[in-house]
């Protein structure tokens, strides 16, 4: 049986990239652009779906009820936690799916953009999530807060700067880091934040060459995380 999932875009420059790509090929899957949403619109109701991917925003989560869209989806996200269903949260979608959950966002220690190395916890290598990875991996990063592990939540990977790259709570996952980017999205980014690399001393070519140089194996490990979020 196909599972139908529900993909919520936050942000025209910042799409789900291979997650989604990989989803359209394997699910039925529904996007909504939640940025776009009419105040008359209204999310789906949760129970059509499987499984819920929550995308990334500029936005901090901490500022998320000043927008409008936010305040509606911050009510739908909530269902989507009382669901029990899969659901990962990205980024930003990671760092709602947090304070929901009882986390909190604050500033990184440094921010992080372009190539960086990720390392699964005791229970992140047992994480159904992560099922099949290798202990240390390389991900893409665009982001300057960071979310707290939720109460009663485990820590699944660590990093450095910022300590906590992934966490799960119940049907929860939450990951600060991106897989899913290619360095063509990579290259859309740096064009719409063209002044955040020279905060941390990079080039906007520095960092779209380093998500080139480790494209095929996050492209890889984009597949495998998908794969492992369906069979959750």
């Amino acid at each position: 049986m196909v599972k139908r999932v529900l993909v919520i875009q936050n942000d025209a420059p910042e799409a789900l990239g291979l997650y989604e790509t990989f989803l359209r090929e394997k699910t039925d899957l529904t996007l909504i652009h939640a940025y776009r949403m009419r105040e008359s619109e209204n999310f789906p109701p949760v129970n059509e779906f499987d499984a819920f991917v929550v995308g990334p925003t500029p936005i901090s989560a901490n500022n998320a009820l000043n927008h409008a869209f936010l305040r509606k989806e911050w009510s739908y996200l909530r269902k989507i936690v009382n669901s029990g269903k899969p659901t990962l949260g990205v980024c930003c979608g990671g760092q709602m799916l947090a304070k929901l959950l009882g986390g909190e966002v604050k500033k990184s220690p440094m921010k992080e953009l372009g190539v960086y190395t990720a390392t699964l916890t005791d229970q992140g290598v047992w994480d159904p999530l992560f099922r099949g990875f290798p202990p240390v991996f390389p991900v893409f990063h665009w982001h300057g807060d960071m979310f707290t592990v939720p109460p009663g939540g485990e820590l699944l990977a660590t990093g450095d700067p910022c300590p906590i790259q992934a966490f799960s709570k119940g049907n929860v996952r939450g990951v600060i880091f991106h897989l899913e980017i290619t360095a063509e999205d990579a290259e859309r980014w740096a064009a719409a934040y063209p002044e955040e690399p020279a905060h941390i001393g990079k080039t906007a070519e520095q960092v779209i060459r380093e998500c080139k140089e480790k494209e095929p194996e996050m492209t890889r490990l984009a597949l495998r995380l998908v794969d492992n979020l369906l069979a959750m």
